[in-house]
């Protein structure tokens, strides 16, 4: 089973494409020509339609997505009970895993679960979850993923106070001297991709603005370069 270490995502910024917004017809396809493209993360949405009011994938797709490619596999569950399928999806070939404060009770509890089965541990915010929420918890986390939409649903539009939770998790890392990575999800395109790096992301999901239209290689380079420029900006 493969997995990825912290310093292996060390570095520049990352795309990661979701394949919520792929063509499922074409995904293998799809994941080649971004793989030669230099993408090395695929972002994964687990929904049960009970935590989000949505049902996407669950453990066998991603045991199909892993038999079909090396890329790095972030998973990130909007599932009720989380618990119940770390150990699941870990053994299926997620490489990173991420929970909802908000689904969870015994949060540290779920973050050591997903490192002791071997991968990287993440906790998500939704929109109206303060930060504040994660102070006992951000020592023990490889990564926080930030919501920048209501999550359920691709397509959306990205609310503008992510930055807010971006810049004040990104001022406790370099605080505390923690080394935590900033994901941030929903909602980001060529338009304010530099918003968000500057504010602090270092792993961008990217799933309409990667896949809508024929050429998901061609967006991802674009966003990469754009990813490129307001990095070499904030140094």
């Amino acid at each position: 089973m493969r997995r990825l270490s912290p310093r292996q995502t060390n570095g520049p910024v990352e795309i990661a494409p979701s394949i919520l917004s792929a063509d499922f017809a074409r995904l293998g396809e799809q994941i080649e020509a971004l793989k030669a493209a230099g993408c090395r993360m695929l972002h994964v949405d687990v929904m049960d339609g009970h935590f989000v009011p949505n049902i996407t994938i669950g453990v066998p797709v991603v045991a199909s997505l892993r038999q079909a490619t090396d890329l790095a596999l972030d998973c990130h569950l909007m599932i009720a009970e989380p618990d119940r399928y770390v150990e699941a999806f870990a053994e299926a070939g997620a490489d990173m895993i991420s929970v909802h404060q908000e689904a969870t009770p015994h949060l540290e509890r779920t973050l050591a679960a997903i490192r002791a089965a071997g991968c990287q541990a993440g906790v998500v915010l939704n929109p109206a979850t303060p930060v504040a929420t994660l102070s006992e918890v951000l020592r023990r986390v490889d990564f926080v993923l930030v919501m920048s939409v209501n999550p359920g649903f691709g397509g959306q539009t990205f609310l503008p106070h992510a930055l807010d939770k971006l810049s004040q998790l990104s001022a406790w890392r370099a605080d505390h001297g923690a080394d935590f990575r900033l994901e941030v999800d929903g909602g980001i395109g060529l338009e304010n991709i530099g918003d968000v790096i500057r504010a602090g992301a270092d792993i961008i999901v990217a799933g309409t603005s990667v896949f809508q239209g024929s050429d998901a290689a061609r967006r991802f380079v674009e966003l990469r370069r754009a990813a490129t420029l307001a990095t070499a900006q904030k140094a």
